[in-house]
């Protein structure tokens, strides 16, 4: 029997779209037919990529807005129909076939009749002139379209439209093993993209780590040093790639079953010199104060820079999210700047593209902190130099965007 292409993703879609779960996570949760795992991979992230440009479609030929169900099968359906090229009596079948598996006999005939009617270049004509149209075609936020092009021009669609260039993976050692494969060398040691990457024993063994490269870069620009902080750790990828450079790091990470995971990490990658804690890095500790030499605040934020590996980020983030994330932003960087020895560094990162999010918090910080002066820092790896901070973006920096900052404490 013919397994239905429309089934597994609609499994994952639904935690996604229904549960809130991350799409990670959501596959990891799911059983998949591993014969046919990465098509199941491939259209979950295709519907989730292009969400905005879906929901117009629907609109489009919906009178009335469909339920969450049939709104999931509409997109995976759309998907295969326009990204994927397949037969529309296929597609048409499948969907068909799944309303009725899952009770939803009633809705079939819509699911049909939407799917026969849709055509490509209808809603193509349809699309709203300008930004707003831009925004749907690329499934952008239209907001954080705007703060795009207000920042960044006409560049702004290039960096919307950037995809990930493939998986990042650091090596430890074995690299020549891997490297008969397709890859790209980035400007970091050891560092290489892959268009595609089987896991195999050599993860468990250490000899290598699934890393992006913005960590490895943020990682690149912090100096050696005898004793560094991590404020925000988990999974541990930069505490473990920081040991390689500071005699003693030490992780801090909120949730104790994160903190369990930098345990895993540093384990499996032979690093023993990387001290794990639950701590929430926003809350002043008095006998961490000026105890290290180096911290790194990497700090949680939008997260607008991993769209291309996380683009459920484009759905669920709004803008009314950014005043709480920058209120946690500073009140991070306020109390691990207290843990900075004097003549100490401190970095400040994200993996955002936004300035609110960047040197805006950084200007914010340098006002209130004289006692801490911006040391001008530089990357092999494309970006912009901002007023304090390197900006790294995903449409020159592997699909990737982040930006980092280091500070000295006078």
């Amino acid at each position: 029997m013919l397994s239905n292409p429309v089934y597994d993703p609609f499994q994952i879609l639904t935690k996604i779209y229904q549960g809130g779960a991350h799409v990670k996570q959501a596959i990891a949760d799911t059983y998949i037919e591993e014969q046919y795992r990465s098509r199941t991979v491939k259209i979950v992230y295709g519907v989730l990529e292009n969400d905005g440009f879906f929901e117009f479609c629907i609109r489009h030929y919906a009178t009335k807005p469909p339920k969450p169900v049939v709104r999931i099968l509409l997109k995976i359906s759309l998907y295969m129909l326009v990204y994927m090229e397949k037969k529309r009596y296929m597609v048409t079948d499948c969907a068909v076939s799944l309303c009725k598996k899952l009770g939803k006999s009633g809705v079939s005939g819509f699911v049909n009749a939407f799917l026969r009617r849709f055509e490509l270049t209808e809603v193509e004509r349809a699309l709203p002139q300008g930004d707003e149209g831009k925004a749907v075609r690329l499934s952008y936020p239209l907001y954080a379209y705007r703060l795009l092009k207000k920042e960044y021009g006409d560049r702004a669609e290039g960096i919307a439209a950037a995809k990930s260039a493939g998986v990042s993976v650091r090596f430890v050692k074995n690299a020549e093993h891997y490297l008969q494969k397709s890859h790209i060398k980035t400007p970091f040691e050891n560092n290489y993209i892959f268009e595609n990457f089987t896991r195999d024993e050599g993860f468990d063994k250490g000899e290598y780590t699934f890393q992006s490269v913005g960590s490895v870069a943020i990682c690149n620009v912090v100096s050696p040093c005898e004793s560094m902080l991590d404020a925000c750790a988990a999974p541990g990828g930069k505490s473990v790639l920081l040991a390689g450079k500071c005699k003693s790091v030490t992780s801090f990470e909120l949730h104790a079953h994160r903190v369990v995971l930098i345990g895993q990490y540093k384990t499996r990658m032979g690093v023993e010199n990387v001290k794990e804690l639950q701590k929430d890095s926003s809350v002043f500790d008095p006998s961490y104060e000026e105890k290290f030499d180096g911290v790194l605040c990497d700090v949680p934020c939008s997260g607008f820079g991993t769209v291309s590996e996380n683009p459920d980020i484009k759905i669920f983030r709004k803008e009314a999210d950014f005043e709480a994330i920058e209120t946690s932003q500073k009140a991070i960087l306020q109390t691990c700047s207290r843990y900075v020895k004097k003549g100490g560094a401190l970095y400040f990162s994200t993996c955002s593209l936004f300035e609110r999010e960047n040197d805006g918090i950084v200007e914010s910080f340098l006002k209130a902190h004289p006692e801490y002066k911006v040391e001008e820092i530089d990357s092999p790896l494309a970006h912009d130099k901002k007023k304090y901070g390197l900006q790294f973006l995903p449409d020159t920096a592997y699909g990737a965007g982040f930006y980092v900052c280091k500070m000295i404490k006078s």
